[in-house]
């Protein structure tokens, strides 16, 4: 598969994925650019079975670097981001919010367990594609997901039961 293929079909989701990882949109841009450089450099030097997830690969390890060489990432809210003002359904703003909220649990996990849940729920990577590119054992991976998911169900139900009271 050529560069300009994989870019098409993937650059929305690896934007997605590290704008969920950094909550800035400038950051994430920039991230997705430096990601696809570095496929562009590195692609010949590699047998990719699975773009993909080498994309992915790439792009989580753009983060760690972005956020090692800046020491202390700045994270922006995303609720108190300010983009272009739609007119939108009332249905749409809802689903909206909800996701911001879920979101917002996610990232307060640990770090592993927010990466893995990214990865594996949001961007329907397998536990070995996500393994492949958060370097570690699937046994591990899976852990991590499933005491993710369980933390995160607490949350949306802690949240559920204030909302209701």
């Amino acid at each position: 598969m050529e560069l300009d293929q994989a870019y098409r079909e993937n650059v929305n989701d690896l934007y997605r994925y590290l704008y969920s990882l950094a909550k800035n949109h400038h950051i994430a841009e920039d991230l997705v650019q430096e990601a696809f450089y570095r496929a562009y450099v590195h692609l010949e030097d590699y047998e990719i079975y699975n773009i993909r997830a080498w994309l992915f690969k790439v792009a989580y390890h753009a983060f760690i670097d972005f956020q090692r060489k800046n020491k202390r990432l700045i994270i922006q809210d995303p609720l108190k981001e300010n983009g272009p003002v739609e007119e939108s359904p009332e249905k749409r703003l809802l689903e909206k919010e909800g996701f911001k909220r879920l979101l917002k649990d996610i990232d307060s996990l640990k770090e592993q367990e927010k990466h893995v849940l990214l990865l594996c729920d949001l961007h329907q990577l397998t536990y070995y594609q996500a393994s492949e590119v958060l370097e570690m054992n699937v046994n591990t991976l899976k852990s991590h997901l499933h005491r993710g998911r369980k933390k995160v169900m607490k949350r949306v139900k802690e949240r559920m039961r204030a909302d209701e009271g």
